[in-house]
């Protein structure tokens, strides 16, 4: 096949032609794999091809090596490690060929094919020589070919974990890199390919960091890259800082001076991509400084690992004048355009960080920049003063901060109906939303909103919701905060007398021309939302006239006109939205006996409507119909089992739902939601639902994410149904055991941790409604075989010591399930476990009162069934 033709084809614009090139591409793939991907790095490695053909050849290799779905990307690499040695050999000879040619957009996909490879292969302990022939390659070569070679080390250092390379071989990588950083280099090229690479290999960095000597050469070179003057080699350099800032924050002590005086010099006087860069090391230094303060709080004794240097807090007096500055580089249209990242913001996003790192020391020296800047005539300094302002609000403890906001507070509800420039009142208006987030709310002392305030708040509230779409939706931002603290506050709020108003101009918003700027229209309806959780039974009766009203917006959304793609794509967003906004309301309805039988009267209406939505189709709708489905059976109880009939193929599309896993997510919330609605109606339906939720759980394409809430739907319907839940005891027991093994003996990262911590409490949470389930049955004895298995998991996941508040409470509450349906059988298994008495007596002292109050009853349950 002449691969060169048909990949210039592939490249066409004529469609049919490309189409054709296609075909041919896969069918040659699917044939002859080997000989596929041989003549692609053929392709790549040939000087004669055209460089577009090359790309294209090498971007394919690439794609077959990996993928983003994991199971894909699993398939991709067992494919690879099963091809034949002599052709994996030539494919690698011509990528390493590659990363010599002088057309630059070669070498660069070159070296990304080959990390790769790498990624793959050198877990495997294949292609040993790798580093060895990459890094005798940067000595002997033209400059080109030295800095796609330290281009490739960076990407290989990003596909591979630090531990597949030997200490001795990172060594040597970074002593390339750090040499080809080093100001004796003469090509930027090759300098900027090696800050770049040095940005990956930190990670592999552990044992050079500890060596100070090591350090300080690394230190000293990054330090001296930021003077470069390329300009993009100083964006790299500081990257490096900003990496080292968070991987190594207990070695900076030595430096942070240095840095201090690189990075202000960088602030003021450098091009923004490099400054931005600049800002960002020290919001990085606060993120770590705030994570240590939150995880030991004061007191770092013995037991602490990592130090909090307070780095922040000295470089205080300096720190802070230097990040006021660049709040006033603001640019003509920030505020229009949602992407957009600038100096001043980035500087006043720190500054936010800054507060919540130090704390009150703070206020003093932001508070002489606002009152300098607040009225000058210059909307910059106003803007500035303003922005301020509101990054300094959360920190500080409200003693300190009150009183500066009860006399800033009119001045700015004045700004944001009066003062002339947009910029202005639209950080007014963020502002204001951040007073009412951090300093408002039944904990606080001194309340914000009076009656003295109240009605001019609201009032410029609603009226700054007419203004244009940016400063209206921080409008609206400002309200749902307003209504957020006032959650629980009994039976009468002080914006009950404002109900209407708001929820009609919020209404209104919804359908201004341009609600569809600036994320307008979904900030008036979560905001709208929010007001309609926070209402007290005061307002219970609007809230019930706003169900047709909103019904009605649904009902037009469904009408039959055609639309563009674009309009559909709106229309769909708009049903999303209106769907949440109902389930709020049923949700807000159906909590209290007197609403919930007047709302009744509707639910037939909103079940149709929701049954139509479900015939369009959009995802995200799917998912928001779901979840107020759910809201709706949880008030209509076992009068939902009508709807069943209809409804039930909607779960099961949105149960086999695999591609938007979100939406299959939220469909096995739903069968709960359900199962606890109709608890024994449920049982015509359970066949199905269980055979699919089973299927889901054996298949390795649905996200890993689903998993959990699969199994806590499992404790549901056999709390709902009892000991019909016999027929499928044996496979959901025998799914249970296997992801029970898996979930305990798994190191991992944070985000393993954590969701190791969901996957334990789902299946905990499935053996806890089974043994609910079957309690007081004669079927009780069938569970007896699976309680060894169950105390053995709750033994190993006592002995790992890292589950979280959430395991621990599901947990202890099971070993009492266990006991209070099996009695005697299970004392004397209880017994024997290796930790179940030094699990309770845990529990038992713990701080937190659900864990001891499940831990009591447990000990209850036990002593019980040990006694018989």
């Amino acid at each position: 096949m002449e691969v060169t033709q048909v990949l210039l084809n592939a490249q066409s614009i004529d469609g049919a032609l490309r189409t054709n090139a296609e075909e041919n591409l896969k069918q040659f793939q699917e044939q002859n794999l080997p000989s596929f991907l041989l003549s692609l790095s053929g392709e790549l490695a040939n000087e004669e091809k055209p460089v577009e053909t090359r790309k294209l050849a090498g971007l394919i290799l690439k794609n077959a090596l990996d993928a983003k779905e994991q199971h894909r990307k699993f398939e991709l690499v067992q494919r690879w490690l099963s091809l034949d040695a002599n052709a994996k050999s030539q494919i690698k000879a011509c990528l390493l060929k590659t990363l010599s040619s002088p057309v630059s957009d070669a070498r660069s996909t070159a070296s990304q094919v080959v990390a790769k490879v790498a990624g793959i292969e050198l877990p495997q302990k294949q292609w040993p020589e790798l580093i060895g022939s990459l890094l005798s390659n940067i000595h002997q070569l033209p400059a080109h070919a030295k800095q796609a070679t330290l281009e490739t080390l960076g990407y290989l250092c990003e596909e591979v974990s630090p531990d597949v390379i030997d200490q001795d071989q990172v060594n040597k990588i970074l002593t390339a890199v750090v040499q080809g950083m080093s100001g004796s280099e003469g090509n930027t090229d090759v300098r900027l390919a090696a800050t770049r690479a040095l940005y990956n290999a930190l990670g592999f960095a552990q044992a050079n960091f500890s060596n100070d000597m090591e350090r300080d050469y690394i230190m000293r070179v990054v330090c001296e890259a930021t003077l470069s003057p390329e300009v993009r080699i100083r964006q790299a350099a500081f990257e490096c800082l900003v990496s080292i800032s968070s991987t190594y924050y207990d070695k900076l002590a030595p430096y942070i001076q240095d840095i201090f005086n690189i990075t202000a010099k960088a602030v003021k006087e450098d091009e923004e991509p490099v400054a931005l860069q600049a800002v960002e090391f020290w919001s990085s230094i606060c993120d770590e400084e705030i994570d240590i303060l939150e995880e030991y709080g004061g007191d770092f004794s013995g037991d602490s690992d990592i130090p909090c240097f307070y780095f922040i807090k000295q470089a205080l007096p300096a720190l802070v004048p230097m990040l006021l500055e660049t709040l006033l580089k603001q640019e003509e249209d920030q505020d229009q355009d949602e992407v957009a990242w600038n100096i001043a913001m980035a500087g006043g996003t720190c500054l936010g960080l800054v507060a919540r790192t130090v704390g009150d020391d703070i206020v003093p020296l932001v508070v002489p920049f606002v009152e300098e800047n607040i009225a000058k005539p210059d909307w910059r300094q106003r803007e500035a003063a303003t922005y301020a302002f509101g990054s300094i609000l959360e920190g500080p403890s409200p003693e300190k901060l009150i009183p500066l906001v009860n006399v800033a507070l009119s001045f700015m509800l004045s700004a944001l109906t009066k003062d002339p420039n947009s910029h202005v009142k639209d950080t007014t208006a963020w502002t204001l939303g951040r007073i009412f987030e951090f300093l408002h709310g039944s904990a606080t002392a001194s309340p914000i909103f009076t009656p003295a305030n109240c009605q001019q708040i609201v009032t410029v509230l609603l009226q700054s919701m007419k203004d244009t779409p940016n400063v209206a939706e921080k409008a609206c931002g400002a309200l749902y905060f307003l209504a957020q603290g006032y959650e629980d506050v009994g039976p009468s709020s002080p914006l009950t007398p404002f109900f209407q108003e708001i929820v009609q101009s919020l209404l209104t918003v919804t359908h201004r021309e341009d609600a569809g700027e600036s994320r307008l229209r979904t900030a008036a309806y979560e905001t709208l939302n929010e007001v309609v959780r926070c209402s007290t039974d005061e307002t219970a009766p609007l809230v019930l006239q706003l169900v047709p009203v909103i019904m009605l917006e649904l009902h037009n959304t469904l009408e039959g006109q055609k639309l563009s793609s674009d309009e559909r794509e709106k229309q769909s967003d708009l049903q999303g939205l209106l769907c949440g906004c109902l389930q709020v309301i049923i949700q807000k309805l159906g909590s209290s006996e007197p609403t919930k039988y007047v709302f009744m009267q509707y639910a037939d209406q909103i079940m149709g409507l929701f049954l139509r939505v479900f015939a369009c189709r959009s995802a995200t709708v799917h998912e928001e119909a779901m979840l107020a489905i759910g809201a709706l059976a949880y008030t209509t109880g076992p009068d939902f089992a009508k709807y069943m009939p209809e409804f039930y193929r909607y779960l099961e599309m949105g149960l086999q739902n695999f591609e938007e896993y979100q939406v299959c997510a939220v469909t096995v919330g739903v069968v709960g939601d359900i199962s606890r609605a109709l608890e024994d109606k449920i049982v015509p339906y359970c066949d199905g639902i269980m055979t699919q939720l089973l299927k889901n759980l054996s298949s390795n394409q649905l996200h890993r994410s689903v998993k959990p809430p699969i199994f806590s739907c499992f404790g549901d319907i056999a709390l709902a149904v009892g000991e019909y839940f016999e027929k499928y005891l044996m496979w959901a027991m025998s799914a249970l055991q296997r992801a029970a093994e898996l979930s305990t003996h798994t190191a991992g990262d944070d985000e393993m941790t954590e969701y190791t911590n969901s996957l334990r409490n789902g299946i905990l949470e499935a053996y806890s409604g089974i043994f609910q389930g079957f309690k007081n049955s004669p079927k009780t004895q069938l569970l007896i075989p699976y309680a060894p298995h169950i105390l053995q998991f709750l033994d190993g996941i006592y002995m790992e010591k890292d589950m979280d508040d959430v395991v621990m409470k599901t947990a202890i509450g099971v070993l009492g399930d266990l006991a209070d349906t099996l009695g005697s059988h299970a004392g004397s298994l209880i017994q024997q476990s290796l930790s179940s008495k030094d699990f309770l007596n845990e529990c038992l002292s713990s701080e937190d009162h659900m864990i001891k109050e499940s831990a009591e009853w447990a000990k209850l349950a036990i002593s019980r069934a040990i006694s018989v």
